[in-house]
Formats: C-alpha cells, structure tokens, sequence
C-alpha cells in the first residue's frame, strides 16, 4: 500500500513538472484516482517542501512554483542524458567550473540507470569542440567525476600517476578537493603512505580505484583549500624557469593573471615582481601576453628561444 502512493507520488511529481498547470479532474485521470486523493497526495508533497500553488474554483488547478529551497527534480531519460553530457564536457574542457557542478555531476552518474550510460557515452564520444587557445593538457571528465564522488564520501582511493620524470606509481590517499588552476585540475588528497598532504596533476592520473573504506573529513591547513593549493603550486618547482619585472602595480598584474596572486611580490608603487614558472611553454607566453604592459624578463634559454621563435613568427605573418 505504501509502495503503491509512493509511485502514485512520484508520478504526480513528475506530471506537475511537465505542464505549466494541471486541472485536479485532468490529474486525478492521469492517475486513475478520485480528486479527494490528488488533493492529499499534492498536501503531502507540500509537506516535503514541493511548492505546489492551487487555483480556487471546481477544476481546482495545481502548478510547482518558485521556493526558498530546492526540492529533489526528477528527470526523464532525455534530461538525464542531456544534463550528463554537459556537466561531463564543461568539467573537461572549460576553465572556471566551481567544485558545486563537479559535485552535481557525480551526483547524477551515481544514479544514472545503467541503460543510459551507452547513450552518455556514445553522445560524448560523437560531440565535437573548438579550443580557442593552448590551454595544456585536458582532464578525462569520466575521472573528474569518479574523484568528485571520492572527495564527496571521503573514501580512500588508489590510482596510478605519473611523476615529472615519467615513473608511474601506485598511490593511496584520501581524497578532500578538486580545484583548478590555470587549466590545469589538481587533486588535493592526504597521501596514507607518506601521512601528508599532496597534490596529483589530474592529466598525470589514471585508474582511480574505491577500496571501500571511509574517513572522517579530514581539516585542510588553513582551511582554505584553494589558498592551500595555490601556496603549495607556488613553491612547486617548475620545468622552465620566467620572472618577469612588471612596470605596473600589483593590482594591474593581479586582475590580469588569474590565479597567479601567490608568485605576485609588489616592488613599490609603479611596480612588481611576477613568477610566471611553468611546466608549459605556451602558458608562460600567454600569461606574459596578458600582462598588458611593459617588463623586464629573468628566463630560462628554453623559455626565451619559445618566446623568440613565437615573436618571429608574429612577425612574419606580418611582412
């Protein structure tokens, strides 16, 4: 009995998502049910915290309306697909996602029903996109969604990774925050073995496994993850060495380099030093082209002979 209004539930729910405005005789068909019951079922989804609006009046009409909370959606096949699809191509190849989407995409793959997963799938596989600039490597977005769930439940994974000089090694750590940083997507995670706290380069991460065991919520330094991530990233070494003496303020620079703030060092007033180190050649060139201003540059042979070769090049498309 209670299997049965609990249905009947979730298909008014569903109905009341798909018109603007339902007639109690038009729900009450649809349903197979008397007008007194849809006018129960509708209090009791009231009291779930559905704002269900009702005209006055014989017909007696029903409508969802806007609330202060958002009650629990529910999705057709199509919907679902759809939504998948997006959050999985956002998380992979667009810059400035929150961790909230990443949190909404793991969500949704955790219950997607196993039918819809092919059509997920194949559709990814099928879309095309344009990338507008070399923003360095892409993140596999099915990973960012497995590590999302990882970091969500606070369950221990091991994954493989490859170090900056190629070694792939087997890693164990606990999960706590995915975060991005300049196009490059970073897993912050407490390492069991080493008992400390650690960042893995997503595009150097593979094979994410659950061991089924769950931890307390373990407090980041500071509790600021993305400022933990952004110092550590700071005093990371780096591949090719660039600092440049910016002939501006810090603020100019800062609002031109996002998410360089911590290798930001104010000289005076009128100007400031910025570390535009980086393991990606094309990166340092773009951000040393953001700055929009004059500079002085401290780099590494590799770093100018890219920058010289690229200014060439410029050049004589020019000519």
């Amino acid at each position: 009995m209670t299997s049965d209004m609990t249905a009947r539930m979730l298909r008014l729910l569903s109905l009341l998502q798909t018109r603007r405005e339902w007639s109690g005789a038009d729900l009450a068909e649809r349903l197979d049910v008397t007008v007194r019951t849809v006018r129960r079922d509708i209090d009791r989804l009231r009291e779930l915290g559905y704002p269900v609006d009702s005209a006055r009046g014989h017909a007696g009409g029903y409508r969802l309306t806007s609330g202060s909370d958002l009650p629990p959606l529910l999705l057709d096949d199509e919907e679902a697909v759809a939504i998948t699809v997006a959050l999985r191509t956002a998380a992979g190849g667009l810059t400035g996602i929150e961790e909230t989407a990443l949190r909404a995409l793991a969500k949704l793959e955790q219950v997607l029903p196993g039918r819809l997963r092919g059509q997920v799938t194949a559709l990814q596989a099928a879309l095309a996109g344009i990338t507008w600039e070399d923003r360095g490597p892409r993140v596999d977005p099915a990973l960012l969604a497995a590590l999302a769930v990882a970091c969500r439940d606070h369950e221990i994974i091991t994954f493989d990774y490859t170090g900056r000089q190629g070694t792939v090694t087997r890693r164990r750590a606990e999960p706590c925050h995915l975060v991005d940083s300049g196009g490059l997507w970073y897993l912050l995670a407490h390492d069991t073995d080493k008992d400390d706290w650690r960042l893995f380069r997503l595009d150097r991460t593979t094979d994410p496994t659950p061991t089924g065991r769950r931890v307390p919520p373990r407090p980041v330094p500071g509790d600021d993850p993305a400022a933990f991530v952004a110092s550590r990233l700071s005093a990371a070494p780096t591949r090719h060495r660039a600092v440049a003496t910016v002939h501006a303020p810090a603020d100019h620079v800062r609002a031109h380099t996002r998410g360089l703030a911590t290798r930001l060092t104010p000289i005076d007033a009128h100007t400031c030093r910025l570390d535009a180190s980086d393991d990606h050649l094309p990166r340092i060139a773009q951000t040393l082209a953001a700055l929009d201003t004059d500079y002085t540059l401290d780099a590494a042979p590799d770093v100018l002979a890219h920058l010289t070769s690229t200014a060439q090049r410029t050049l004589r498309a020019m000519n």
